[in-house]
């Protein structure tokens, strides 16, 4: 009996981290595997410095390569950054006069159709997502195969980043001596792991607060709707800090991790931070209340601009499961009252959800998209173990593979 091994790899700006899970005949997978490594060389999730980011990938590479027992040749990868671009297209096709009944065929034509658009030589399709069809006037439909119809319709959600970027994180990758399965939108792999059954259906927002970028999934009827990528996450919250209490970025990082609130007013005005724990000879104290004030205020820039991304998604309003936070700034006390009170929506925080092996670890929101991308690799892709095969779910025919075009 065959066991089929999945790796992870989360490029992060604070941190990567690599996962590696084991799929067993039940179809259940296990984290058999943990390597997470302080993040070098990228800047708000793009590289900026490929020696440095190769060396933190090999670094986390290791670390779950000596926890796991499993050598690592292959990832999946999560990408994010500013680059990141999306939009939604429709296509349409004839089906064959011979057979109306709709194949796998007429729904990679219409696909093909939809992604014909027009986008910059600088710029490369990511994901084609089919977000559901129409069949002659039909509306509603999620998988159209069997149906009989003259014409089929397509609308699909098309994800793009910059070439540069999308190149140097693969060649990062690669200089690691791994080769990328797939590279997956980190949004939509942390959807995939702290998203419950039915919130996509009810309409919901995704907020994935990073070190270095929040990132956005807005999903209506189902499918994913809009997604986007801020320029804005935990670091700039930390810059704020080292220069608000004049400390070095490190120091500002630990007093953010350890006393860290988004809500000053449950802070006792005369509650004191002792420096010397974090920087040695100091006898300086920092009222905790004016920590969270500065917390505060760059929190509540960071919701201002999700509000607005949500109300250009045309859904402020009509998300009735509300917002998800997760990453691991969401893990700041008091962000989830501030975020429900600032975009007027039920919140609640999103950790990693129907974990096994190492699972204790990992349960944590700043680990969402790493478990994601193992789930993405279980939703989209199939997988023979022993004389059976696991088919993902649906039809979906993702075009854009990269290690097709990159080696082309």
């Amino acid at each position: 009996m065959q066991e089929r091994v999945i790796v992870s790899i989360d490029v992060g700006t604070t941190k990567i981290c690599v996962l590696v899970g084991e799929l067993d005949r039940d179809g259940k997978l296990n984290i058999v595997g943990v390597g997470t490594c302080p993040s070098q060389g990228l800047r708000r999730g793009v590289v900026v410095n490929i020696e440095e980011t190769v060396t933190s990938i090999a670094a986390a590479l290791d670390r779950a390569e000596r926890l796991s027992g499993k050598k690592i040749t292959t990832a999946y990868v999560g990408i994010a950054g500013s680059h990141i671009a999306s939009e939604n297209s429709k296509g349409f096709v004839a089906i064959s006069p011979s057979n109306r009944d709709i194949v796998q065929n007429d729904i990679s034509r219409a696909i093909e159709v939809a992604r014909a658009i027009a986008i910059p030589a600088n710029r490369e399709v990511i994901h084609v997502i089919p977000r559901g069809y129409v069949v002659d006037g039909q509306e509603g439909i999620k998988n159209p195969i069997g149906m009989s119809g003259f014409r089929l319709e397509v609308e699909t959600h098309i994800i793009t980043g910059a070439v540069s970027s999308i190149h140097n994180l693969i060649k990062c990758v690669h200089k690691a001596r791994v080769e990328i399965e797939d590279l997956v939108l980190e949004p939509l792999a942390s959807s995939e792991a702290v998203l419950a059954d039915g919130e996509t259906d009810l309409g919901v927002a995704l907020v994935d607060i990073g070190g270095g970028t929040t990132d956005i999934a807005v999903y209506a009827d189902g499918a994913i709707w809009r997604t986007v990528v801020l320029p804005i996450g935990g670091n700039l919250i930390t810059s704020d800090i080292a220069i608000g209490l004049h400390l070095p970025f490190g120091v500002a990082e630990e007093l953010k991790v350890t006393y860290g609130h988004c809500d000053p007013s449950t802070i006792a005005d005369d509650e004191m931070i002792d420096l010397s724990q974090f920087v040695p000879d100091s006898d300086d104290l920092v009222p905790r209340k004016l920590l969270a004030e500065i917390i505060q205020a760059r929190v509540e820039e960071l919701f201002e601009m999700v509000h607005e991304e949500i109300r250009k998604s045309g859904y402020d309003g009509l998300l009735p499961a509300g917002l998800v936070l997760t990453g691991g700034t969401a893990e700041l006390p008091g962000i989830l009252g501030l975020a429900g009170q600032l975009l007027d929506l039920p919140a609640r925080i999103g950790s990693p959800l129907g974990l096994h092996g190492l699972a204790d670890s990992i349960s944590r929101p700043s680990y969402a998209t790493a478990v994601g991308l193992l789930q993405w690799a279980l939703t989209h892709t199939s997988f023979l173990i022993g004389d059976e095969e696991l088919e993902e779910d649906g039809p979906t025919d993702f075009i854009s593979r990269f290690g097709r075009w990159l080696r082309a």
